[in-house]
C-alpha cells in the first residue's frame, strides 16, 4: 500500500482523510442500525398493538419513532457535512498542483491542454460528496440485514440472498455493457472540446474567409460521435437501471407473498411478513442505488485516472536552493531543441555565450529556428540534448517563480491577460504605481495609455481584444521590462509597429543597455539591427555566424558583382 501511495499522488492525498472517510462509515453505521427501526416499528404494530388494541403502546412505539427518525436525520446531516468538508479539502490539495501540470502540459503539447483536469477534479470531489459514495457505505450491511431475514424465518433469508445475487449481478452487467461507451464517449467529447476551444481562438479568420460552416462540419463530427456514444451508454445504463428498478420492487412483493404463506401455515406473524419485506428493500437499496448511479462511479473512476496519470507525468518539482539574482550572462552548450508534438529538431547544436548588458540580435530566414531559440534560452521549452546556463547555472536550477521576475519577454503573438493596464504591465502582482508609469514612459506607449477612457486602470478583456496589435505590442513591451530584468527576450518586437513606435522600442532598448539588461532580440528588419552589439545568423536550425555586428552585417552583405566575377575568372 505505500508503495502505491508514493507512486500515485492522488491517492496519496485522498488516503490522507482516511480519518475522516472512518468516522463517515463509523456514522454510517449507526444511520444503518436506525434504518431498521420502519420495519420494527410495523413488527410491532403488527403483532403487539394490534393484538393487544393498546392506545398507550402505540403511542410509546410512535414517539421512540419519531425520535429515532430525527437522530437518523442528524447523523446524515453530519455525515454529508463531513463528506463536503473532505472534498473540499481534497480539492484544496490539488487544484493549484493541477494548475501547474496544466501549464506543463501547454508548453510541453500546447495543442493537448485544455481545462479538464480541474472538471476532473471537480466530478471526483462531487462523487465523494454525493449520494454514490453512500452506497459503498451501506453495502456492508446487506449480509446484517439478511442475517435479521434468516431470523423470521430460513426461506426469507434464502429468498433475500437471492435477490441480492440478482440484484449484483444486474449491476455487473451495467458495468459491463456500459464501460465501454463511457470511455468512448468521454475521449470524443474532450476532442469536440479542444476542437471548439482551438476554433474561438481563431474566430476572426473563421469570420472572414468564409469558414464557419467548414468548422461547424468538423466539429459537428466530433460532437456528434459523443452524443451518438454517451446515448449508447445511456440507453443501456437505464435498460439496466429500470430493470434493477422493476425486480426491487417484484422481489418486495413476492417476498410479502412468501411471507403471506408462511404466515397462514403458522411459521411466521403477520409482522414478520411486513418487516421482511421493508427489510429486503433496504437490503437491495444499495445496490439498486449503485446501478442508478454507475454513470457517475465510472465518470468519476475515468476522471480518477487521467488525474493519476496527469500528477505522474508532470510531478511536482522540488524548490531548489535559492541561486544569487542573475545578471544576465548567457551560455549555450550545444543544445538541440525538438518542439513539442514534432520529430525534426528546429535548433540543432547551438552553442554561444552572451556576456551581461549585451544587446544580441538574432536573425535568420523564416523557419531558421530563431523563436525556437528564445524558447530554450528562457527555459520554456525542454531541451532534446545540451544545456543553457544563466550566470554558469543551468536554467533548471533556477526556482521558476523567482527566476521569472527578473527575466521580460515579448513573444510574437502578444498575449495580454484579463484586467487593467496596471495589472497587465506589474504581471499581476502588487503594482508599484511609479514602476508601472516608468516601464510604459520607456516603451512609449504612456500617451497612448492617458488616452484610454480610465487610464492606466482601463480593463482591456480578455488577450487585450479592445486595444490595436501596435498597442498590445507596446503594452506587452512595457510589461516585458517592467522593472528592468536581467535578461529580456523580444521576438519580433517591432512586427505591429509604425515608425513612431519603432522608435520608441529602439530607445527601449537603449535604456535596458543603460541599465546593464541583456537583450535577445530576435527581428526581420535590419534597421533596428544598429542598437545590437553582436548578431546571430541561424539557418536550418544552425547558427551560422556569431560576432560583433559589424563583422556579421559585413559577412551577409551582397558582394559586388565585380568581386564575384573576378572569383569565378579565378
Amino acid at each position: 500500500m505505500s508503495k502505491s501511495l508514493e507512486k500515485n499522488e492522488l491517492l496519496s492525498v485522498i488516503h490522507e482523510s482516511k480519518k475522516a472517510f472512518y468516522f463517515a462509515a463509523f456514522v454510517s453505521l449507526f444511520i444503518n442500525l436506525l434504518m431498521l427501526v420502519p420495519p420494527l416499528y410495523m413488527l410491532q404494530l403488527y403483532d403487539r398493538v394490534l393484538s393487544s388494541r393498546s392506545e398507550e403502546t402505540l403511542i410509546m412505539l410512535t414517539l421512540i419513532v419519531i425520535v429515532m427518525f430525527a437522530i437518523m436525520g442528524i447523523l446524515e446531516f453530519v455525515r454529508s457535512r463531513i463528506l463536503i468538508r473532505v472534498g473540499n479539502s481534497i480539492d484544496a490539495k490539488l487544484n493549484t498542483r493541477l494548475f501547474n501540470a496544466m501549464f506543463a502540459l501547454a508548453n510541453r503539447q500546447p495543442g493537448k491542454s485544455t481545462a479538464q483536469p480541474l472538471s476532473d477534479l471537480t466530478l471526483i470531489r462531487q462523487f465523494l460528496t454525493g449520494t454514490p459514495l453512500f452506497a459503498f457505505f451501506d453495502t456492508p450491511w446487506i449480509p446484517i440485514y439478511i442475517g435479521i431475514m434468516f431470523m423470521f424465518h430460513f426461506w426469507l433469508g434464502w429468498f433475500a440472498i437471492f435477490a441480492a445475487l440478482v440484484a449484483f449481478t444486474l449491476t455487473l452487467i451495467n458495468e459491463k455493457r456500459t464501460k465501454n461507451a463511457l470511455e468512448s464517449s468521454n475521449k470524443f467529447y474532450q476532442q469536440s472540446q479542444t476542437y471548439i476551444q482551438t476554433s474561438l481562438r481563431n474566430s476572426e479568420i473563421i469570420e472572414a474567409m468564409g469558414m464557419h460552416e467548414n468548422v461547424r462540419r468538423r466539429w459537428q463530427k466530433r460532437y456528434s460521435s459523443f452524443l451518438t456514444e454517451q446515448s449508447n451508454a445511456s440507453d443501456e445504463a437505464g435498460l439496466w437501471s429500470n430493470l434493477s428498478k422493476t425486480i426491487r420492487m417484484l422481489m418486495q412483493s413476492l417476498i410479502l407473498g412468501l411471507g403471506g404463506y408462511l404466515a397462514i401455515i403458522g411459521e411466521v406473524t403477520p409482522g414478520m411478513m411486513i418487516a421482511g419485506s421493508i427489510i429486503l428493500g433496504r437490503a437491495l437499496a444499495p445496490v439498486d442505488l449503485m446501478t442508478n448511479t454507475w454513470k457517475q462511479f465510472s465518470g468519476a473512476r475515468m476522471a480518477y485516472h487521467r488525474l493519476g496519470k496527469m500528477l505522474t507525468d508532470f510531478p511536482e518539482k522540488e524548490k531548489p536552493t535559492p541561486l544569487p539574482i542573475p545578471k544576465g550572462f548567457i551560455d549555450l552548450e550545444t543544445i538541440t531543441v525538438v518542439p513539442p508534438e514534432a520529430k525534426i529538431p528546429a535548433v540543432k547544436g547551438v552553442s554561444l555565450s552572451i556576456k551581461a548588458g549585451e544587446i544580441v540580435g538574432i536573425i535568420g530566414p523564416s523557419a531558421a529556428g530563431k523563436s525556437s531559440l528564445a524558447r530554450a534560452i528562457l527555459g520554456v521549452w525542454p531541451l532534446h540534448s545540451g544545456k543553457v546556463r544563466i550566470d554558469g547555472a543551468e536554467i533548471n536550477h533556477y526556482d521558476r517563480a523567482i527566476l521569472g521576475k527578473h527575466i521580460g519577454y515579448l513573444p510574437q503573438d502578444i498575449e495580454l491577460f484579463d484586467g487593467t493596464i496596471t495589472e497587465n504591465i506589474a504581471r499581476y502582482e502588487d503594482p508599484k504605481p511609479e514602476k508601472v508609469v516608468e516601464a510604459a514612459l520607456v516603451s512609449g506607449v504612456h500617451e497612448m495609455i492617458l488616452q484610454l477612457p480610465q487610464g492606466y486602470d482601463t480593463p482591456i478583456g480578455p488577450g487585450g481584444i479592445a486595444l490595436s496589435g501596435g498597442q498590445r505590442q507596446r503594452i506587452g513591451l512595457a510589461r516585458a521590462i517592467y522593472e528592468y530584468p536581467a535578461l529580456v527576450v523580444l521576438d519580433e518586437p517591432n512586427s505591429n509597429l509604425d515608425d513612431a513606435g519603432e522608435r520608441a522600442l529602439v530607445q527601449a532598448i537603449a535604456e535596458l543597455k543603460k541599465r546593464g539588461t541583456t537583450v535577445v532580440l530576435i527581428t526581420h528588419r535590419p534597421a533596428i539591427l544598429g542598437i545590437t552589439d553582436k548578431i546571430a545568423f541561424m539557418r536550418e536550425g544552425q547558427l551560422q555566424l556569431f560576432g560583433s555586428r559589424d563583422d556579421v552585417l559585413a559577412a551577409l552583405a551582397p558582394k559586388p558583382a565585380s568581386t564575384v566575377q573576378q572569383g569565378v575568372q579565378g
